[in-house]
């Protein structure tokens, strides 16, 4: 079984490694970062206003990449700062929103 197909038939939703990759997968596609730059990033890894590539058109690009490859809707009003603010706020997010689908 594939971690995919566990993903996919587990009732808690995919694991957290699945999301990681998943997620880091939409920051190189959305921002262009090198697949280096995105495995280096650690949950206190600044985002907003760190990343030169995340400005305010990216991050509405980038919450639409994780609603159509999660499979979630995130709500404007259940985003804040902390979520943009480091990768482990945005892991926190995309962890929450796909458990709760």
């Amino acid at each position: 079984m594939t971690a995919q197909t566990s993903a996919q038939t587990d009732p808690t939703g995919p694991a957290r490694s699945t999301i990681d990759e998943t997620l880091r997968a939409i920051l190189r596609d959305v921002l262009g970062l090198s697949s280096e730059r995105a495995a280096q990033l650690t949950p206190d890894s600044g985002l907003f206003g760190h990343l030169p590539e995340l400005d305010s058109q990216a991050v509405a690009d980038l919450l639409t990449e994780m609603e159509d490859r999660f499979d979630i809707i995130i709500e404007d009003d259940e985003i804040d700062g902390d979520h943009l603010e480091t990768y482990g706020g945005l892991l926190a997010l995309a962890e929450a929103k796909t458990a709760t689908r």
